[in-house]
């Protein structure tokens, strides 16, 4: 008689119970994750009257599977491109939330008379919202074109990293067992070291990789491939002390950043939702309803904090970061649920034995209520603001107006504030890279050569000169390479009594590499005088080899810059704009009566007050279109207006009022709106709008001016500048500068 496997017999009675529960709740509308909550539920070991599994041990390993790929997955939507875009809106709501959820979930175990240790697993638990639920009810309640979306989808973005730190510093917490100051700075310090390596390496080998092997790639080996680099970073992250979770997710974001990233995302979700149905389906087998009855104030207690204070939370943060009260609110009301980080998070403290059993379910049970309550609270969350709007003191509301048109506009940098910045970043990167070569010769590359090739002191001058050889174009871009020029300049020149700091940094610059240079020697040779005479020799090899240094290494930098840049930025929405006005993207559906009209004839702006300020035809650009210009099936439009104008307008483009998918490659980095303001000495004082020549100047449109503290939304052509108006135009950044 021929026996199934019992791995296989459990997997089967998972795909069966979570297949059916998808149909019942695609049935009735509610989101997946829950019906695969409810499955792990009905076949777990603790409900008996229909078949359960019985080899836990095997679904755990199927679950560490899913949460690989999903973490995976979520790399691939998060990417470090993304991160370095994402406003100071998004990061200071996303900073906000996180630090008062984690005192909220901290301080409410703690009343609840919890052990600190479950307390403070509840503060990571509830510090992070979930991107899969919020994407999904966006998607349904089809809110993406509205101007909160795109704060949301920033905090988002941030929570996606810190979630992420707080894995690896529960981690080390729970391993420690205290709060020892000094591992929480190796832990962060040691993540940070890694993440910048991986990042810096992964950019420069994996798209160059990709690129060479193009012609070779079909379906099916892009598929092998993407999982083999996943998986190999997962070995990678283990290996150095961190989760497997962690590789997941770097791969993920540094395949995010080349020309393949639809192609892999694409073809990996399919692998991707089958593991992740069998993790959430082991979430749900993990939990025991008696617990879920003897604990049932306290889900009731943490769900109501985790609305209540994710609401709070975001809002205020949204509020302190600029934005309106409307975004806000809507913003607070979207972020107000925790989902699949929460459920990693809640595993780990299981799986390292630090935290109660009951910690668990409760975290599963308040997911899943805020899961279901989160359509509800966006759909609402207009109507509540309409409500404090009318119900809070209208001071209070002026004084928020105020505030959020105050710190509306681009801030300029002063040249200190940009000479630091890139000082700053120079020596951290380059720093990363030459603390990772001098542990890759001292560790692996001597011990290779004196083993296999050369033995005793000949084999290890060989590695240490081989050593150096790799660090010299990186000394040399810490320690010599110019760094803005052009601010530099101005500081030296303008300000006399700036050229002694400007003269420290240089010193400081130098002896960093000096540093690395004598670190590197002291690990081959403990005496201070080889230290010494080799670090001259490099010096001085250095100043010889400048130029060619220099050209070595700006290939290097080409490279990477090239690989980096190689994918077109993805959709994003200017961080702070005027009143209640964004950028939004919307496609000419076939059907649709706008197709083969022109521009004049349709009227958007004088029908919808809406602005077009840019039409994407194929590989064609066409930044603010005339008034001959006419559209055509599958044109992607960049408009400009509020949430009631798009909403209105957007059935216009999509005639079979479905929402047109979103395209991740819409190439408009340079398509902004700014704000000017008008002094004497402005190229376009006293001339009006037309006779000044803006929209030929900037590509761009005049949307408002604010005058005398009145505002002007679509002024009129003829209309007049003057002396401190504050004008917002919707164009080429780069060539708007150029009014100022």
């Amino acid at each position: 008689m021929i026996h199934i496997p019992v791995l296989i017999t459990d997997l089967g009675l998972i795909l069966a119970a979570a297949g059916i529960t998808t149909l019942l709740f695609k049935r009735i509308k509610q989101p997946l994750v829950l019906g695969y909550i409810l499955a792990g539920l009905f076949v777990g070991p603790h409900i008996h009257f229909i078949p359960t599994v019985t080899d836990n041990e095997s679904i755990t390993i199927w679950a560490e599977i899913g949460v690989i790929f999903l973490l995976f997955s979520l790399g691939l939507e998060f990417s470090f491109k993304k991160l370095v875009k994402v406003g100071g809106s998004a990061s200071i709501t996303a900073i906000v939330e996180v630090v008062c959820m984690l005192l909220i979930g901290f301080f409410a175990g703690l009343a609840m008379g919890w052990s600190t240790m479950d307390s403070i697993f509840l503060g990571g638990i509830l510090s992070v919202s979930s991107t899969t639920i919020i994407i999904r009810a966006f998607e349904e309640l089809g809110v993406k074109h509205k101007k909160f979306a795109g704060l949301v989808f920033g905090v988002l973005i941030v929570e996606d990293l810190v979630a992420i730190l707080l894995l690896v510093l529960l981690s080390t917490l729970a391993v420690s067992q205290q709060f020892a100051g000094a591992d929480m700075l190796v832990s962060i310090l040691k993540l940070s070291f890694f993440l910048v390596l991986w990042f810096i390496g992964g950019i420069f080998l994996v798209p160059t990789f990709l690129k060479a092997t193009k012609k070779l790639m079909n379906d099916e080996t892009m598929l092998v491939v993407s999982i083999a680099l996943c998986l190999l970073m997962v070995l990678l992250a283990v290996k150095v002390g961190f989760s497997p979770a962690l590789g997941a997710f770097i791969m993920g974001s540094i395949l995010a950043e080349t020309t393949q990233a639809e192609r892999i995302e694409h073809l990996t979700k399919s692998v991707k939702d089958l593991f992740a149905a069998i993790f959430f389906v082991s979430v749900g087998m993990m939990i025991d309803p008696g617990i879920l009855v003897d604990y049932a104030v306290p889900i009731v207690i943490i769900t109501i904090a985790t609305i209540v204070g994710k609401f709070l939370s975001s809002g205020l943060g949204a509020l302190l970061s600029g934005q309106p009260l409307k975004t806000s609110v809507q913003t607070g009301l979207s972020l107000a649920q925790i989902g699949e980080f929460s459920f990693i998070i809640a595993t780990l403290g299981l799986t390292l034995k630090v935290t109660s059993d009951f910690l668990y379910p409760i975290a599963v049970a308040v997911s899943a209520i805020t899961t279901f309550t989160t359509p509800y609270l966006i759909q609402s969350s207009e109507a509540f603001y309409l409500f404090l709007d009318r119900t809070l003191p209208k001071k209070f509301i002026e004084g928020i107006k105020r505030y959020s048109s105050s710190t509306a506009g681009i801030t300029t940098l002063s040249d200190w504030k940009i000479l630091l910045k890139s000082y700053t970043f120079n020596t951290i990167i380059h720093s990363v890279i030459l603390i990772a070569l001098v542990f890759l010769g001292s560790r692996y590359l001597q011990p290779f050569i004196t083993k296999n090739i050369i033995n005793g002191n000949n084999g290890i001058i060989i590695s240490l000169i081989l050593t150096l050889i790799l660090m010299t174009p990186f000394l040399h871009a810490l320690a010599i390479r110019r760094i803005e020029r052009k601010a530099y300049s101005h500081l030296w020149l303008n300000k006399k009594y700036t050229r002694g700091p400007l003269i420290s940094l240089e010193v400081l610059r130098i002896s960093i590499a000096l540093f690395f240079v004598g670190f590197l020697i002291y690990q081959f040779y403990s005496t201070w005088i080889a230290v010494a005479f080799a670090t001259v020799l490099i010096v001085v090899a250095m100043v010889i080899f400048s130029r060619r240094l220099q050209s070595f290494y700006n290939k290097l930098e080409s490279r990477f810059l090239g690989n980096l840049n190689a994918r077109e930025a993805q959709k994003a929405t200017p961080e702070i704009l005027p009143w209640d006005t964004h950028l939004a993207e919307l496609v000419v559906a076939p059907e649709s009566n706008l197709v083969g009209r022109t521009l004049v004839e349709l009227s958007i702006r004088e029908k919808y007050g809406v602005n077009i300020a840019l039409i994407e035809r194929g590989k064609i650009m066409i930044p603010t279109p005339g008034r001959d210009e006419r559209l055509y099936p599958n044109d992607k439009v960049m408009l400009i207006g509020t949430d009631a104008q798009l909403a209105t307008i957007q059935e216009l483009f999509d005639a079979s009022k479905e929402e047109v998918p979103e395209e991740s490659n819409f190439p408009k980095k340079d398509m902004t709106l700014q704000k000017i303001v008008i002094n004497s000495s402005s190229p376009v004082y006293g001339q009006s709008i037309r006779s000044s020549g803006i929209r030929e100047k900037t590509q761009g449109l005049v949307v408002g001016i604010e005058r005398k503290g009145e505002r002007i939304l679509n002024p009129d052509s003829n209309l007049v500048f003057e002396n401190e108006d504050v004008v917002w135009i919707v164009g080429n950044s780069k060539k708007v500068e150029l009014l100022k």
